[in-house]
């Protein structure tokens, strides 16, 4: 992609091109002598720096590595794993990477062990285009909904590069990650096994799926997804889904040991591959499951919806933490790949998937006018849409699932969160996947 269409038809050059050649007269500045002070990252010795990244196999793909190793000159080793693991490593090796994309809902664990440092918000050439979801407001749009559980501004800040903490919102210049991709998730069917359109949470404990559903593994997000079933099918109202009192946890697992004898649950799954491979074979109807499964299931031509429920979506972000150890030429490609990272272009690799980067402004402009308006403005395709894979996804006349960024960002019911009473809930988790 040297060149794309703008909005009016006329071609412009792409970021992606900025970049390389920014890139390439720093260094023959640097040379020359002409420049001081400036950044090492543009230094010769560049192309000799490997950065270490841990993250999970929806944003840990070949073609994200390929992209940013082109349009940055350096090399990136991808380590995949899933959210769990990623959460130990960050707790038990620091050491054994130089970038590490955990779930927000893990910072309360992470975060406090003082193996990271502090992201200086000032060196971010794009965070002030960032979405005020990070920032003060905690909602992209005003009249959007806060959402219970862990709003993402919440953990966001700390107080100084070596801090432990975690600080009002916007109080700070220091961050404790680069968000990278958010969304909203919900359940994902299939349309042609069910027979009809699904449009509430209730549906996940409908004894009419019996043995054909499907949880995730994880305690506190398979417990809010059983939450917003339970509120709406009328059986439970909860103060705060994303953190349970011990009464609370308490009714719910009776539901869930009931559901369990019932033999109403087919599998619980861990990856995404799972799901995908749970909703391709039919072996589950309906689940709880994450865009790019769906994507993925689609691609692959099942017809997967990711289902609108009304009563709203569980949302999550991740991003980009720092460990305590790196310095030097291996910082400052860090930063420079945080720069790129919310250019635009990542975020339209990953907008074909289903998830948002913090500056849609700019992921808008390495998207043609057809995909943003499928993709962000819940318009029906003109022609074909296509996944990260160049797989067609949806013909013309397709409207995304859940519809627009507006309609789907601004209806969070609940954040993916870590409960106060989390040691509480895994233990009891284990005894019900034990029993």
């Amino acid at each position: 992609m040297s060149e794309k269409k703008n909005g009016k038809g006329k071609m412009s050059v792409s970021r992606r091109s900025v970049l390389k050649g920014s890139a390439a007269a720093a260094g023959a500045a640097i040379g020359s002598g002409a420049l001081t002070g400036f950044p090492t990252i543009w230094a010769q010795n560049i192309k000799n720096v490997t950065l270490r990244s841990v993250g999970s196999g929806v944003t840990h793909i070949p073609p994200y590595k390929a992209m940013a190793e082109e349009d940055l000159g350096f090399k990136l080793e991808f380590t995949v794993l899933d959210f769990i693991a990623i959460r130990t490593r960050g707790i038990t090796q620091p050491r054994s990477f130089d970038m590490f994309e955990p779930t927000y809902n893990d910072f309360k664990k992470i975060w406090p062990t003082g193996n990271f440092q502090a992201v200086d918000s000032t060196r971010l050439k794009h965070w002030d285009e960032a979405i005020d979801l990070y920032k003060g407001p905690g909602k992209i749009w005003p009249d959007a909904r806060y959402g219970e559980g862990q709003n993402p501004s919440t953990v966001q800040y700390t107080s100084a590069k070596d801090g432990k903490d975690l600080v009002k919102a916007g109080t700070s210049k220091w961050l404790t990650s680069v968000p990278s991709q958010h969304n909203a998730d919900t359940l994902g069917y299939r349309p042609d096994l069910v027979g009809r359109k699904l449009d509430t949470w209730a549906e996940l404990i409908n004894p009419e799926w019996r043995n054909k559903v499907a949880l995730q593994i994880f305690p506190e997000i398979a417990m809010m997804d059983l939450a917003m079933a339970l509120e709406g099918a009328g059986k439970m109202t909860y103060v705060d889904k994303g953190n349970m009192t011990k009464a609370e946890i308490d009714k719910t697992f009776d539901f869930l040991f009931a559901l369990k004898e019932q033999n109403h649950f087919r599998a619980f799954w861990t990856g995404f591959m799972e799901s995908v491979n749970l909703m391709v074979s039919g072996e589950v109807v309906l689940q709880s499951m994450w865009s790019p499964a769906v994507t993925v299931a689609r691609s692959m031509g099942v017809p997967a919806v990711y289902a609108d429920l009304k009563e709203g979506y569980r949302s999550w972000t991740i991003g980009y933490m720092i460990p305590k150890h790196l310095s030097g030429i291996e910082l400052d490609a860090t930063y420079a790949f945080f720069d790129w990272l919310y250019e635009g272009r990542a975020g339209s690799l990953f907008a074909r998937q289903g998830y948002y980067m913090p500056t849609p402004n700019r992921t808008k402009d390495f998207l043609s006018a057809d995909e943003y308006g499928f993709w962000y403005e819940g318009k029906a395709a003109s022609g074909d849409i296509l996944d990260p894979g160049g797989n067609v996804l949806d013909r013309a006349g397709a409207v995304r699932d859940g519809g627009s960024y507006k309609n789907r960002m601004g209806n969070v019911a609940v954040w993916n969160s870590e409960f106060d009473e989390q040691t509480y809930l895994v233990d009891k988790w284990n005894k019900f996947q034990a029993g």
